[in-house]
This record gives structure tokens, C-alpha cells and sequence, in this order.
């Protein structure tokens, strides 16, 4: 059986032995070109990068270690998903076990022994400590020019209930201030936030870790979507196979985790803000400055040598999207379980995952697939889903043209579309009237075919249109002036070439919406709100439901309240060009950071 890898230096070493990591000697400034280098090499699939030498910091940084489904799973050799299919196979099928289920399971079981965690004495986290609290000697990445200062992209913040039950490990990002503060970006409906504001209301003062590297198992789980009250290092021991191992640190509160590269312990206090951000995030454009916590650093410990893992967010495709989608494949078996009238569900990271999700839900009575929708938007993290699509189709969800056809000869608007206005949205997602708050569309593609979808236009280009193309069976997309400029949907809606066409989607340009189905999906879910943008000739109410008529028109185009797409710099592009031969002396193929991935 392969050995486990139970921390940073053990993955990097595993990447080692499958070539899956190239050093850079270099000196790099982790301001901008640092993060340009990385953009580059992953926007041509290259491998993680180990910079030795960063720019006024003494640690090395490593990136990209996640960047491909090669590296995903050299980290986790599939392992995590066989147990839980076995797990879910147990509790489902198995039980109540009989004594020679029990022993052809006893794997399992050993297995479900080493969950949890353990006190040791020492631990590699407390082999070093800062003589003085410094965050600037942690080489903290600025990733894209307009952010609003340096980020700890990987952190692993830690928070306990402080009216007791339980803990939280969240990815949060941290932005650095000064030399011992920075700031929590706590999103809403994240435990972390949770945590906080019940500290807050009590007028105390809050602990916080943030521990950066670790087990995969760990970075894994601090992303996982599980119930509030489940501890993500219950998730973690399970992944690994291994109890995590804890350690106490003095006179602060919480327990170390012992396998990290840094331990940074501190607390907040209640009331106070600061303005955090601009950052450039994984939906592709910045997040504007908001007030946040303030995190104050009193104490920072380290693994003598330290590594420090870093990625870098922005258009898709990118590290996160590749770890989402391999804890959506790993949490697949538990849905039909938590939700038993789902039979599978994926959201699609090229949207940022929030704001596109699609299921396969069962029919058996009428209307039963909306028990369905409610159940997933109020399943944790999933209840942020922007649009939710749901068939009872044995369909791909994966392939999302697939998905989309068969939706589209299968809806009826005046009864399968749902439009919930005045509710929250995620904090990345700016398409919403203001921070926090927008709306939910659901889809229903339920039951038999009951239209043929056209496949090719020949209708013409109606004024102010400059070009339409088919995306897909029944789907059209159509270029139009700028939304400052021009809003008349009236009159797309009633065009005749229009008519045999279910969806309509407008757009700034039908050249890169169109490009592949990855710009697809982040050009149109990515801008824009289901109560401001969904558009249709004829709207009724029956019956206190709010009816539609096709074609359904979807305003995709760029807002003038929403923040711009990250871009690197000419400054820094041009810098990494000239440097690259130096980055890479023995070769490289050097990508497009402009395009990434939705090109």
C-alpha cells in the first residue's frame, strides 16, 4: 500500500519522484511577479513551482501544487474516495451488519478507529518561533495589481464555538497590514463567521489560528461543504487514515495542528473592522473593500526550514478548480444519503462554482424535484447556488451542453422556472444589488421531450446586434452594444428568428463567449443576477406564481457596478517575458496569463 503523505514536505517530495515539480533559483518578487510566473506556467498544464529565493523572506514558496488532476492525485492516490464509497456502502447496504459482514469489513472499521485527533508533546510547528511577531517576514503573495496589498492565499484558520460544541477549519483569506495585523475575510454562511459573531455578541475576545501547509487531507477539508457543526478535522483523519496529531502552544487557547509549516496565533476583538481587499479572486474579477475583522498576531511558530504554499485564483482553470472537482467526486456517494431524492449533483468551478449547479433528481410524484431544490439550497455551502438546473434525465452533468439540451427541450416557463429575489448571494459575487444579497433562479428540465431544438440560425441579425451564433440545441448567443448603451429587450424578444430559440443570451462578445464551453460557463453565469437579468416578452401570475413565456433572455453583458476581470499588468508581463529563460534555463513553455484557461 502507498505511504500516506501527512504533510507539506512529503507532497513535494511525491511531486519530486513524478517530476511534477520544477525549482526556480532565481530571486522573485512576491509582489506581482511571483504570482505572473505561476499564472504563466500553469496556463500552459505545467507543473508546481519551488521558489528558493523570495525576494525579502527567507522562505522558500511553493505553488501549483494542485494545478492538474495528475497532482491531485498523486496527493490522494484515490484512496479517500474508496473508503467513502466503502463507508456509504456500509451504512446503506451493510447495516445492521452481521458478524461476517463485520469481518470482510474490518479494514473499514480500523479505518473508522484512527478518526479524530491526538495530543502529542512535540510537534514540527513549534520548532521554531519568531524572537519578534513579524508578518512581513512571511512571504506573503501579491497575485494581481489592483489588490489591495499581500495575501496568505492557503490559510488554515482555525476557530472554536465559544459557547462550546465544536471547531471550524476554514480557508479564509488573510491580508496583511502591518507587521502584527491582517485581516479575516470571513464570507457569510462560513463557520468561521459564525464563530466570530457569537464571540462578538458576547463582547469577548476571539481566538484565531491560522496554520499555512500541512496534509493535503487538511487543505482538503478546510474547503469541504460540511454541515456546521461537523469538525473538518474529524474529515481530515478520515481522508488520511491517521488521527491528526495536536499539540498545546503555551498560554493560547487552541491546539496546534502539528504537521504545519506555520502557526500564526492571535485573536480579534469584537467590534473591530478594518477595510480589506481589493483582492483579484477564483471568479476572475476583484472583490471590492469591505470592512472585516482584524486578526492580531501575538505569537508565530514554524517547522525549522519552513516551506511556504501559496496558490494564486483568478479566471478559470486554476488550482481551486481542481480541487473542487475532486471533493465534489469524493463527496459524490454521501448525496443520494443526505439528500435521498438527489441521485447526483455537480457545480461547475468554471463559474466559480456558487453560482452554477445541476442535479439529477427523482420524480416519482409530481413536483417531488423541487423538494429536491430546496433541499440543496439549503445544504450548507450549497445553499449560495446562484442557478440550480435539474432534470430527471440520466444525464452527464459534467458535460454541460448535454445538461443544457436536455433542460431546454424540456422546460416550461410558464410552470419550470423559478425566480427567488431577495435573498443572500455569496460574498465573491458581485452581480447582486449590493454585497451579500441577490437572488436564485431554478430550472426544471423534468419529464418527456416536449419540443425539438433548432441546431443551426439562419435568421438574421436584428439591429443593434453585431453577431449570433449557436452555443447549443435551442441556445443562441447575441452580441450587443454595451449595457450602458442599450437595453431594449422588448424588441429581441419579439423578433421572429427568434422565436423557435428557448434560451437567448446576450452578451459583450460572441467570439470569446463562445470560444469553448469553459468561457461559456464564466462569461455568462459569472454576470448576471437572476431577478435583474432574466428577461422575457410576456409575464403572468397565476395561482401567486409568477409565469414566463419563451424565449427566455439572459443579459450576460458586463454592469458598470461590477468589478473588473483581473488582467496582469503590461509592467509585469513584460518583466516575466524577459525573465523567463532566466526562470527556466533548462525550458519551459511559457503561457498566456491574459486568457488562462477560458480562451
Amino acid at each position: 500500500m502507498k505511504s500516506k503523505i501527512l504533510n507539506l514536505r512529503q507532497l513535494v517530495s511525491s511531486l519530486r519522484a513524478h517530476k511534477e515539480v520544477v525549482d526556480i533559483y532565481e530571486e522573485v518578487d512576491p509582489s506581482l511577479e511571483l504570482a505572473e510566473i505561476h499564472r504563466r506556467v500553469s496556463a500552459s498544464s505545467g507543473p508546481a513551482l519551488f521558489f528558493h529565493k523570495v525576494k525579502n523572506s527567507s522562505f522558500p514558496v511553493v505553488t501549483n501544487l494542485f494545478g492538474s488532476e495528475k497532482r491531485v492525485e498523486i496527493a490522494f492516490a484515490h484512496e479517500p474516495e474508496k473508503f467513502v464509497e466503502e463507508l456509504v456502502h456500509f451504512a446503506t447496504k451493510d447495516f445492521p451488519p452481521s458478524l461476517k459482514t463485520l469481518w470482510k469489513k474490518r479494514s473499514l472499521l480500523r479505518g473508522l478507529l484512527k478518526v479524530g485527533t491526538r495530543k502529542k508533546k512535540y510537534a514540527p510547528v513549534t520548532e521554531e518561533q519568531f524572537s519578534e511577531v513579524d508578518l512581513h517576514k512571511i512571504p506573503m503573495l501579491k497575485t494581481w495589481p489592483l489588490d489591495g496589498g499581500h495575501f496568505i492565499t492557503l490559510p488554515l484558520v482555525y476557530t472554536e464555538n465559544p459557547l462550546g460544541g465544536g471547531s471550524n477549519l476554514g480557508m479564509y483569506r488573510i491580508q496583511r497590514y502591518n507587521a502584527d495585523e491582517a485581516g479575516l475575510h470571513f464570507q457569510i454562511a462560513k463557520g468561521g463567521g459564525f464563530h466570530y459573531h457569537q464571540a462578538e455578541q458576547l463582547g469577548q475576545n476571539f481566538p484565531v489560528s491560522i496554520f499555512i501547509g500541512g496534509p493535503p487531507a487538511l487543505i482538503l477539508s478546510a474547503i469541504a461543504p460540511l454541515p456546521e457543526n461537523v469538525p473538518e478535522l474529524i474529515l481530515c483523519s478520515l481522508l488520511q487514515g491517521k488521527k491528526v496529531d495536536m499539540t498545546s502552544c503555551g498560554s493560547h487557547p487552541h491546539p496546534l495542528i502539528g504537521e504545519c509549516e506555520f502557526a500564526l496565533l492571535g485573536e480579534a476583538k469584537p467590534h473591530r473592522r478594518h477595510p480589506e481587499g481589493p483582492f483579484g479572486d477564483h471568479y476572475g474579477y476583484y472583490s471590492w473593500t469591505h470592512d472585516f475583522p482584524v486578526f492580531e498576531c501575538k505569537k508565530i511558530t514554524h517547522r525549522k526550514d519552513a516551506i511556504y504554499p501559496a496558490t494564486v485564483v483568478g479566471k478559470p482553470m486554476q488550482e481551486d478548480f481542481y480541487i473542487g472537482n475532486y471533493l465534489q467526486k469524493l463527496l459524490s456517494p454521501l448525496f443520494p444519503v443526505v439528500m435521498p431524492g438527489v441521485k447526483d449533483l455537480w457545480s461547475y468551478g468554471e463559474t466559480g462554482f456558487h453560482s452554477l449547479s445541476a442535479a439529477v433528481v427523482r420524480e416519482r410524484f409530481y413536483r417531488e424535484s423541487m423538494a429536491s431544490a430546496f433541499r440543496i439550497l439549503g445544504e450548507g455551502q450549497l445553499m449560495l447556488t446562484k442557478c440550480l438546473f435539474l432534470t430527471d434525465k440520466p444525464v452527464c452533468l459534467q458535460n454541460f451542453k448535454e445538461v443544457l439540451t436536455t433542460l431546454l427541450e424540456r422546460i416550461r416557463p410558464e410552470t419550470d422556472l423559478f425566480i427567488f429575489a431577495n435573498l443572500s448571494l455569496d460574498t465573491l459575487d458581485y452581480t447582486g444589488p449590493s454585497l451579500n444579497k441577490g437572488s436564485r433562479a431554478v430550472f426544471l428540465g423534468i419529464g418527456e421531450q416536449v419540443r425539438t431544438l433548432p441546431t443551426s440560425y439562419s435568421g438574421g441579425c436584428p439591429d443593434p446586434l453585431t453577431a449570433v451564433e449557436v452555443f447549443s440545441p435551442g441556445c443562441l448567443v447575441l452580441e450587443a452594444p454595451a449595457f450602458t448603451k442599450w437595453q431594449e429587450y422588448k424588441h429581441l424578444l419579439a423578433y421572429k428568428g427568434f422565436k423557435e430559440w428557448p434560451l437567448l443570451i446576450l452578451v459583450d462578445s460572441v467570439a470569446k463567449t463562445c470560444k469553448s464551453v469553459t468561457s461559456f460557463l464564466w462569461t455568462v453565469f459569472t454576470r448576471f443576477e437572476p431577478a435583474a437579468d432574466i428577461h422575457v416578452e410576456t409575464q403572468g401570475v397565476f395561482r401567486h406564481h409568477l409565469t414566463y413565456s419563451l424565449p427566455i433572455l439572459i443579459d450576460a453583458r458586463m454592469k458598470p457596478s461590477y468589478p473588473p476581470e483581473v488582467l496582469c499588468d503590461e509592467k509585469t508581463a513584460t518583466h516575466v517575458e524577459k525573465n523567463w529563460n532566466r526562470y527556466f534555463p533548462s525550458g519551459m513553455e511559457m503561457g498566456d496569463s491574459h486568457q488562462a484557461h477560458v480562451s
